[in-house]
């Protein structure tokens, strides 16, 4: 079972009729997949809604649409006003709770690091791990141990233990944490040579980024 997520059906299409449902406090969007007929017209509660995006954006849901079945669903992407930040609509993709989905899972650093008693400051260069697993065994975030990691050490992705049944779809070598030295302590070649190795591991986190987008990586599969 996800996480229930109430909606109701919507006529609303007009900008006009659009913008009286937001100043509602609702959120247009739209349930689609391959288990129904067409694309769902759907409106839910902003308050609701925030919060679950800032602690659950990649969890399974459970929605009733009324007429209808409860169904699985994932958040597949979230439309934010440019200016405001406020969502303007969301999309939930219906899933196969039987079949594995590609999706991300939150990453959270646990622990004092041994650097940062010695003064070190943590750096978390990637804030999600891209993953696959079926639906009912997809964890909520997953937690790296800090604890071991002395001043100028990194955590790669191959590092990182996941739960059975979880398959690990990022770089393998990409950085995810790293322990810088205490900038007072530094001279201006070393601060140098730190600000180089800092910007070559954000590098490496991006060009990973960059290919996914180009294999077509990051969607959820039905």
């Amino acid at each position: 079972m996800g996480i229930p997520l109430t909606v109701e059906t919507r006529t609303t299409r007009t900008k006009r009729e659009i913008r009286e449902l937001r100043s509602q406090g609702k959120v247009p969007g739209v349930v689609y997949g391959p288990n129904l007929a067409a694309p769902t017209p759907i409106a839910l509660a902003e308050r609701e809604l925030l919060p679950l995006l800032r602690t659950h954006p990649n969890a399974v849901l459970t929605v009733s649409i009324p007429g209808g079945l409860s169904e699985s669903v994932v958040i597949s992407e979230v439309q934010r006003d440019p200016l405001t930040h406020h969502v303007v609509h969301i999309d939930l993709h219906q899933i196969n709770m039987n079949k594995k989905l590609r999706t991300h899972v939150r990453l959270e650093a646990a622990g004092d690091s041994k650097g940062e008693r010695e003064g070190g400051i943590l750096q978390l260069l990637a804030h999600e791990l891209e993953i696959e697993c079926l639906p009912d065994q997809l964890p909520e975030v997953i937690k790296l141990d800090v604890t071991s990691l002395g001043v100028g050490e990194n955590l790669l992705v191959r590092d990182i233990p996941v739960p059975a049944g979880v398959t690990v779809r990022s770089d393998a070598e990409q950085v995810v944490v790293t322990i810088l030295a205490p900038q007072l302590e530094l001279s201006e070649e070393e601060a140098e040579a730190q600000a180089v190795e800092l910007h070559e591991a954000e590098s490496r986190s991006k060009h990973a980024k960059m290919e996914e987008v180009k294999t077509g990586v990051g969607g959820q599969d039905a």
